[in-house]
């Protein structure tokens, strides 16, 4: 039985909390593919942890957004029954894990965002926004924390490792611009003291990022071209095929319940 996709009301507020939201699940599943998989039993939990990090914030934004919509929809409902337009999440969080070392430097690369990204919500004027930021901050300061020490030790390490990660680094880079740009929606919650800027991060941004590559002896691109179009709906094709796996069940078996 085909399953309609629903139908959402995007006000700037849901759709800032949507797209943070579309953030942590996408990145989330991604990680979880790596269950059963990473190089050691230590790192397939550890990644698996991070995965249950992100899809616990996915699910406070998702609620979060539901309720500001004030419609029939709910954290199930927009993770599992929108269709691909629909989702506004990076370009970034979506692309595959490729190798060991992809996985790392797409990790690192958000990861050191989100975390200076949740620290400065703490302050937003939206209580419930400043109540998720806090609770996300102390876990996207793990976050950080894993990958940059995963950076510098492949970085460091053999002439493979370190290879793997530099090519990494200069495939993914021309996703990370997105990060920083805001559309007119997002300005005004900016304004209004809900939004922070996140350009006003990029400084600390790239300088955290400079820290850990230059001491894993790596370099960061010196190209400023970016890819967009994850934030309005207009993905690559791997987003795609990453939800056909996500949604199987809920579309398979509408409303199923445990």
């Amino acid at each position: 039985m085909a399953v309609a996709n629903i139908q959402v009301s995007e006000t700037p507020l849901v759709l800032y909390a949507l797209r943070r939201a579309d953030d942590a699940l996408i990145l989330g599943h991604r990680l979880s593919e790596w269950c059963g998989h990473a190089p050691m039993l230590e790192e397939d939990m550890a990644l698996s942890n991070i995965a249950l990090d992100l899809i616990g914030q996915a699910r406070e934004l998702y609620s979060y957004a539901a309720k500001v919509e004030g419609r029939d929809n709910d954290e199930d409902k927009l993770a599992y029954l929108r269709d691909v337009r629909q989702y506004r999440n990076l370009l970034l969080v979506e692309q595959p894990n490729g190798d060991f070392a992809q996985t790392l430097v797409r990790q690192f690369f958000y990861s050191a965002f989100a975390d200076l990204y949740w620290r400065a919500m703490m302050n937003s004027r939206d209580t419930t926004l400043a109540a998720i930021a806090a609770k996300s901050e102390k876990e996207s300061a793990y976050h950080v924390r894993h990958a940059s020490q995963w950076i510098i030790r492949l970085g460091d390490g053999t002439d493979e490792s370190h290879a793997r990660v530099q090519g990494a680094i200069d495939h993914l880079w021309a996703f990370t611009g997105e990060m920083f740009s805001v559309d007119d929606g997002e300005r005004a919650l900016i304004q209004a003291g809900i939004a922070i800027d996140p350009a006003s991060l990029r400084g600390r941004w790239l300088t955290r990022l400079s820290e850990v590559v230059g001491e894993a002896t790596l370099e960061l691109p010196r190209n400023d071209w970016t890819q967009q179009g994850g934030r309005s709906g207009r993905h690559s094709e791997h987003l795609g095929h990453l939800l056909s796996e996500l949604q199987s069940m809920q579309r398979t078996f509408p409303g199923l319940t445990w």
